[in-house]
């Protein structure tokens, strides 16, 4: 198996942090790594996400778990699990209000190495992905308060 991850700490709540994260069509006006994404965050819907990392090849999702505030899964891969994708959005609740946001993603099944060698290193685009999305949560958050 194949895992990439970031985690950050957001000054802003969970509620607000998730309401970026679930407002896939606004990815494309902050700093993301994504070019946009095609579809809506429900449960047992299709997205299709075009990263600026690999913009000659957008891939598709499917929303498997939704929990407002607290995570979300999407599942991609090959037919029949050859070969899985699983990336999940972590938001923790700190106890002085803000969120510790992970994003992690994991490769499985049989041919996942396979995949692994046309698949670059996440890590980055997921470092960019949280830093963005901390930007705009804090300066979203210091314009409500203040």
């Amino acid at each position: 198996m194949r895992s990439f991850e970031a985690v950050t700490r957001i000054d802003a709540s969970p509620a607000e942090v998730w309401a970026l994260l679930t407002d896939v069509g606004s990815w494309r006006d902050w700093d993301s790594g994504v070019d946009r994404v095609e579809g809506t965050v429900a449960l047992g819907e299709r997205l299709t996400i075009y990263a600026t990392m690999i913009r000659s090849r957008p891939f598709s999702v499917t929303v498997t778990e939704l929990r407002p505030s607290e995570a979300m899964r999407w599942r991609g891969g090959l037919p029949f699990g050859m070969a899985v994708i699983e990336r999940t959005y972590s938001l923790d609740a700190q106890d002085d209000g803000g969120t510790v946001l992970t994003v992690r993603e994991d490769h499985s099944g049989t041919f996942a190495a396979l995949l692994g060698r046309t698949t670059p290193d996440l890590n980055p685009s997921f470092r960019q992905f949280c830093a963005g999305l901390k930007a705009r949560a804090e300066g979203s958050a210091s314009r409500t308060v203040g």
